[in-house]
Order: C-alpha cells, then structure tokens, then sequence
C-alpha cells in the first residue's frame, strides 16, 4: 500500500534512466508519483467499498480513477487507456506488469491464500487475462498476504517458487548486469520479490529494485508492497516524503484502508 507507493514515487525518475546502483539520493526533487500508485489505491478504494469484490465493479473502480487522476509523471499505457475508453469489460488479454503492481491491497483484505488467489485474480482479468499476467498479479498478493502472516523469507520464497514456478534462487548481483527494461509480469515480477527476499529493512529493498533497473517504478512497486508488509511499516521519515507528492485525494483513500484493513491485522 503505502510502501508500493513509495516504491512507485522513489523508482519512477530511474524507469528510463537506469543507474544500476544502490548509492543514490532516496528522494529527489523530480520523483513523484504514477499510474502505478494510482491504481494501487483504485484498487484499494474497490476492496473497501464492494463487499463481494466483483470483478465489474473492480472495472468502474479502475476506469473511474484513470479518468480522474492524471499521472504527474508518465502515464497510462497505451493497452489500457483503450480499454478504459472502450468502456467495456473485455479483457485484453495482457501480461503486462500492470496487474501486479497495483494488486497489493489484496494482500491485506484476505483471510487465507486462497482468497488471496481469488481476489488478485479478480483484480487482474478484467485488463490482464492472460495467464502470466493473472499469475503476476497472484503471486504479488501472495507474498504480501505470507509476508504480514508472518511467514519467514525462506517460507515466502519456497511458496512463491512452488506455486507460480519463478526462479527466485537468483541474487540481485546475477540479475543487475544483464538485466533491462522489460514490462511484462514474467520479467518483472519475480526479480522485484528477490529484491525483496535479499533486503535488510524497507529502504534497503527498495533500494535494491532501483539498483537492478527495468521498469524501476513498477519493480519497486511490487518490492515495496511485500517490503512494508514484512518489515511491518513503512519508516516515518519515507512516508512523510510520500505524503508530501501525494495527491490528497489519494491519501485520504489510502489512509481509510489502513484504518479498515492494515492497522486491524497488525493487531
């Protein structure tokens, strides 16, 4: 939630600006918030407000905040937009990252796994119905819903690996050198939880998703969904920064979510 956004707003000045290090300022003064934290709280604002989490209402939910709220840098890709004109539920059939950085909130609202599997599928099929991109999605929530279960990073890896088949054996030095911009959930999805899995604390994650470059901003996204749902906060001094570049509306959606949903499970 709040640490994918702060993945989002700290990774999107690298996306086509790739420093492949961990040594760099945290906030800049050009870094601000995109269409990843846009839907991430779209989503969000859909698993408050629809007690059956239908799939429909998750469509006019994405639609709704697409034509609502631009994107300071960036913005929506171009797949998407056409389908938020098309106003019609047809899938695309994407495998884009998009549905999993934005899935992150159905990691907090399920009780089990396999409600987690249902909402994030729900989540991700009404724009990315193909199989790696309804997998991506899964398998982002998943780590969220073990990581703020409880579960060690040696339990988060071997489920992730056994049910989504990712090779998360890698370390993020065999990634870095060859790794580049790749905007699909099989190329981004996986090297954003090693991120996660070889961190130390919540900046250190996030830092480690910027170093490895690729789509920085939905990389870290995802990293810093399951970051801050291990870890078990997001720092202060981090989310002062993002609530600074913030949009207001956003905050407030965000910050009922967490009264609803995270604050309730971390008791």
């Amino acid at each position: 939630m709040y640490g994918a956004i702060a993945g989002d707003i700290i990774g999107s000045i690298y996306e086509f600006n790739n420093i492949k290090t961990t040594a760099f300022k945290l906030f800049d003064d050009r870094c601000s918030y995109t269409d990843d934290s846009i839907l991430t709280v779209a989503i969000a604002d859909w698993l408050m407000n629809d007690g059956t989490f239908s799939a429909n209402e998750a469509a006019n939910y994405l639609r709704r905040y697409a034509e609502n709220f631009h994107c300071p840098i960036g913005g929506y890709g171009r797949g998407f937009m056409t389908w938020v004109k098309g106003k019609k539920n047809i899938p695309n059939n994407s495998y884009g990252n998009g549905a999993a950085m934005r899935v992150s909130a159905a990691g907090w609202v399920s009780n089990t796994v396999e409600e987690t599997l249902e909402v994030a599928k729900r989540s991700a099929e009404i724009t990315h119905s193909h199989p790696e991109g309804m997998k991506g999605a899964q398998a982002t929530a998943t780590a969220i819903f073990l990581a703020r279960s409880g579960r060690t990073k040696d339990e988060i890896r071997n489920n992730i690996e056994e049910m989504f088949g990712y090779d998360l054996n890698r370390t993020c030095d065999d990634i870095r050198p060859h790794y580049r911009f790749d905007p699909s959930c099989q190329g981004t999805v996986p090297e954003a939880i090693i991120a996660f899995l070889e961190s130390k604390n919540f900046e250190d994650a996030i830092r480690l998703g910027v170093s490895l470059g690729g789509d920085t901003d939905t990389l870290c996204s995802i990293t810093g969904g399951i970051a801050e749902a291990y870890y078990g906060e997001v720092p202060s001094e981090i989310l002062i920064e993002v609530k600074k570049r913030l949009n207001c509306k956003l905050i407030k959606v965000e910050d009922s979510f967490y009264r609803r949903f995270v604050r309730r499970k971390r008791t």
